[in-house]
């Protein structure tokens, strides 16, 4: 135990230096405080929604929800060890789609190894299985990557029209890695097994009621916009049920406080960074259409980038690349959430799998998983891109027909417009004048000065506008603007089905 304590020391360490280094950049005003407000009203859902689905599948855990449902998956394999693999994906794939890649890493996986161990087969293709699948499986859905949720209102008004640019490229990240997995192992793959024994859960109430919240709650994360809310609810019922039958499995240590500092940390950080300066350090990269060559190298960035310092900052450092343009951020997730696969600190959910494994006697040398991953994250990467750029061609024309829509009214807002909004506005007129997104070295001097310039009488307008109208709400706002956006995309429903 007290080893265990030493080994985790260097990472709470860096997660409490990056909180206080945070602290630092908001109380001495390197990031402004309406910019710190903006953003904090941006995360706090998504870090609310993060602490609530870890409590939810850990209880859950604790219920043997997960080992039930892993003896069902041998049960129903009859036997044949390509069927209980197949039913092992599909519990990777829901878990990480539904409950997020790090439930993957952490709780599933213990579950299909000790699985694969009893009934006498090799546990490594599973082993794989999940730490692949938890990283390429968590493009579908808002809630299945923090990316996801962090992007979600960039991408579209609701879970809808996040899918409707996912679910291809989502597909590919399941079906390419599932393919390479089973053709390398496909002689582990070909026996048979005898199935294990029948467990019983200790608690029969808590196995009940764990099993019946998850399942009212998966289809909810799928429906809903704020996700933040069913999943406070699930976590809030199992701990209530928990207080009476198990009080003992209620500790401070199911509230992921280290993913959490780690986040919040990096929130603050990047952000202040974009604050001065480096959103327009990066222009020259920002994407500049949808064609596959722009979306491949869209993606590439963001692979290599995840491989590097981990995929959650990069994609704080890379938003501003394809904020402006919904299927440009959809190939940033797909570079982010589906290329982490090479180096161990690519995401964090590949950090605690290794940790799984190995406590369970399972050994994958870094090298040959780096190999691995490489030759899965080229793949998987590739075929993602080329579904992005098919599906995207019958996505809303007016991503691509004009810039104007992704100026926003900025006078009396509550809350009040951040230096990012003026910026991003005054780069999407420039954009629009200038009829280039991404303009070459020579051009690029006098496009950042007209941004700047743009930018700074924006922010002398909105400080000397007066007006005795109360602000407007950002909800408000937000929803007439999808009510707008679904208008939009019904009228050209009609036009498409009338000209066939």
């Amino acid at each position: 135990m007290t080893a265990g304590r030493r080994r985790l020391r260097p990472g709470a360490l860096l997660v409490i230096l990056r909180v206080v280094v945070a602290a630092v950049v908001v109380a001495t005003g390197i990031l402004p405080a309406a910019d710190a407000g903006a953003l904090a009203g941006r995360t706090a859902p998504v870090l609310g929604f993060v602490v609530a689905i870890t409590i939810v599948a850990e209880l859950a855990r604790d219920a043997a929800v997960f080992d039930v449902v892993a003896q069902h998956l041998a049960r129903w394999g009859r036997g044949r060890v390509l069927a209980l693999w197949g039913a092992v994906i599909l519990l990777a794939v829901v878990s990480t789609v539904f409950l997020s890649l790090d439930t993957t890493a952490v709780i599933v996986t213990p579950v299909v190894v000790l699985l694969a161990q009893g009934v006498g087969v090799s546990p490594l293709p599973f082993a794989l299985a999940t730490v692949w699948l938890a990283n390429t499986a968590s493009l579908l859905l808002p809630v299945s990557n923090l990316t996801n949720l962090l992007a979600a209102s960039r991408i579209g008004a609701d879970p809808a029209a996040f899918l409707a640019l996912s679910w291809a490229p989502a597909l590919a990240g399941v079906l390419v890695p599932v393919a390479i997995l089973t053709i390398a192992h496909r002689r582990t793959l070909r026996g048979r097994y005898s199935a294990p024994p029948q467990a019983r859960p200790t608690d029969r109430v808590l196995f009940v009621v764990s099993a019946a919240v998850l399942v009212a709650l998966l289809p909810l994360l799928a429906l809903v916009q704020e996700v933040w809310i069913p999943a406070a609810a699930a976590a809030l019922i199992l701990v209530v049920v928990f207080a009476f039958r198990r009080r003992r499995a209620l500790r401070l240590a199911l509230v992921p406080w280290q993913a959490l500092g780690l986040a919040a940390g990096l929130f603050v950080i990047v952000e202040a960074a974009h604050a001065r300066g480096l959103a327009a350090l990066l222009t020259p990269l920002a994407a500049d259409g949808h064609g596959v060559g722009e979306l491949l190298r869209v993606a590439g960035i963001g692979a290599l980038a995840a491989n590097g310092i981990d995929n959650l900052p990069a994609y704080l450092v890379l938003e501003p690349l394809a904020a402006h343009d919904p299927v440009a951020l959809m190939a940033l997730l797909i570079g982010v959430n589906l290329g982490p696969l090479v180096t161990p600190w690519a995401s964090l959910a590949i950090l605690l799998w290794h940790h799984r494994i190995t406590a369970l006697g399972v050994t994958v040398p870094w090298g040959r998983f780096a190999l691995w991953g490489l030759v899965a994250a080229t793949s998987t990467v590739l075929v993602a891109v080329l579904a992005l750029a098919a599906v995207s061609r019958s996505a809303d024309p007016g991503y691509r027909r004009g810039m104007w829509r992704n100026i926003r009214c900025l006078h009396n807002i509550g809350p009040p417009t951040t230096h990012d909004e003026v910026r991003e506005a005054a780069r999407q007129v420039v954009r629009k004048v200038s009829g280039s997104t991404h303009p070459s070295r020579a051009n690029t001097p006098a496009f950042e000065q007209a941004i700047d310039e743009i930018a700074q009488a924006t922010r002398r307008m909105l400080d000397q506008l007066v007006t005795n109208a109360p602000p407007k709400n950002r909800e408000a706002e937000a929803v007439k603007g999808r009510q707008r956006h679904e208008k939009r995309m019904e009228r050209e429903v009609r036009i498409r089905t009338a000209s066939v």
